[in-house]
């Protein structure tokens, strides 16, 4: 199964980081959620720790040992970082 999830691109350690960050988002958000929009948030922050955390590893010169951590931040920021990164270098400024 393990071997399965890594051939997706899944890392079962940052997405679990990912997701604990996103559940502690969540909790913490003065914004009220149905379950339909945590259940969105928690994905947005688990997929966002897997397949970002790499690359903001790389970016900012970090080392391997900061990866839970940086994943945990990540999936914390989920959408958010998202929507950043996407307004920011796919949208026409100007």
């Amino acid at each position: 199964m393990k071997q399965f999830l890594m051939d997706l691109g899944l890392n079962i350690g940052l997405a679990f980081s990912g997701l604990a960050g996103s559940m502690l988002m969540i909790w913490r958000s003065k914004k009220k959620m149905d379950i339909k929009e945590q259940a969105v948030s928690m994905i947005a922050g688990t997929l966002s720790a897997n397949y970002l955390t790499p690359l903001v590893i790389e970016v900012m010169n970090l080392k391997d040992s900061a990866q839970y951590g940086v994943a945990f931040i990540v999936g914390f920021g989920g959408l958010k970082i998202v929507e950043y990164v996407y307004e920011k270098h796919f949208t026409k400024q100007g």
